[in-house]
Formats: C-alpha cells, structure tokens, sequence
C-alpha cells in the first residue's frame, strides 16, 4: 500500500490547493462555497480516471501546489454513506485494476505490476472529517473506490463490499488525481457527496441537487480549516 510522501499538517495552513472535480456542476458549488478564496484552484478535469489523473497532471507541470484534492458527488455503500452525507477518504482505491480469473478478481498488486491502493494522511482525512461533523454535515472517513464502470447491480456492490471490507463510496476519477499528486510528492484527499446509493440503477431516487449543495458546505468548511 502506497501513502503521500508529504504529511503536512492542517494547522500548518496549505497555501496553494488544487481542486479537480469531474464536470462543472461540481466546480460551480465547490467556488460557491470557497467564495475566492486565492488559495484555491478549481478545475473540470474530465469524467473517469483517465481524464481526471492527466488534468490533475498537467496542472502540477504548470504551477506548484501543496495539497491537490478530488472532491465531487459520488455514490454511496449501504450501511456506511448515507444519501446527503460527505465521505473524506482514507484510503483511494482502483477498483477495477487488476484481472479476472476462475478464482476472482486479482488486484493488481498480486499480478506484479502495479499499485491499485493509495493512503491518505490519516491526520488529514479525521482533522477535515471532524470539521464536517462539528458544522453539522453527516460526514465520516473510510475507503473510496475508483471505477470505470459505474456499479449499477446489487451483485457487483456486493462482491465490492467483499473485496473492500468497509468500503464507504464509489466515484470516477479519485484514483487518477491521487497518483499524480503522489508522483509529484504532494498531499491528497478526496471528498465525496453522496446523492446516491451503489447498487441498482435507479436516477430517479438520485438526489445530485441535494448532493452539490452539500459539496458547497463542504468547501466552506474546507476554506476554514486547510
């Protein structure tokens, strides 16, 4: 398991954070509740890993930055994330990086070639918990996953809930905007709203409004602590 090189502290106050989110609803509510604060950039960088991991990458070419974060809406696992709360994770995990077999799904660790897990600095991820709960946003720490395919059966939540004991929410580009802030030897998170649950796909029982505008209280409450 991989962790970020550079632990700074929250207290320590980061000077220059670099926000990519996955489109620009996302964006919007997150400058809404930052309100200009100059220590802040925040960029669409593109929906799944891919996309996501190359922007976060091009943007730490450009300028300097001490903590990059992937904050958006994403989905939640029964019995850990409830619709309208906020995940920070503890740990990023690429889900689906690996290979099948008769036996299961092989992480790619176990294949040899890869890294499919990156720590978050504990401090960190309980510090900015802690700040959401104390401002009264339902908010907790614990796994999130990256995916390509966004789960859309009970089957597949389930066999995740297996492989990832604890898992608490599923999005699209963590993984990627983590590895290349780990490359450049910067602090990372990821924040997730939640506007709905990991299982059967149902839009109709999705609440995105619900979920940006807890991602905007968020970003308020992140404007004060980092």
């Amino acid at each position: 398991m991989t962790s970020s090189k550079n632990t700074s502290p929250v207290s320590g106050r980061f000077t220059k954070i670099l926000i990519i989110t996955a489109v620009d609803a996302e964006k919007e509510s997150l400058l809404k509740g930052l309100n200009n604060d100059s220590r802040f950039t925040v960029e669409a960088g593109g929906a799944g890993p891919v996309a996501a991991g190359v922007s976060a990458a091009c943007f730490l070419a450009k300028d300097t930055y001490d903590l990059v974060i992937n904050a958006g809406i994403g989905g939640g696992f029964t019995g850990q994330a409830e619709i309208g709360s906020i995940v920070a994770a503890d740990q990023i995990i690429a889900a689906d990086f690996g290979a099948e077999s008769q036996e299961g799904f092989l992480p790619v660790e176990e294949l040899g070639f890869g890294c499919s897990r990156l720590t978050v600095n504990k401090h960190l991820a309980e510090t900015i918990t802690e700040a959401f709960i104390k401002a009264g946003l339902p908010a907790r720490t614990g796994p999130v996953l990256t995916v390509s395919t966004a789960t859309g059966t009970a089957e597949t939540a389930e066999e995740l809930q297996k492989r990832v004991p604890g898992v608490a929410a599923e999005a699209m580009e963590g993984f990627g905007v983590a590895w290349a802030a780990h490359k450049n030897a910067v602090s990372f998170m990821e924040i997730r709203a939640i506007s709905n649950e990991v299982g059967p796909r149902d839009k109709g029982s999705w609440k995105i409004k619900e979920a940006l505008d807890s991602l905007t209280e968020a970003a308020r409450i992140l404007k004060e602590e980092l």
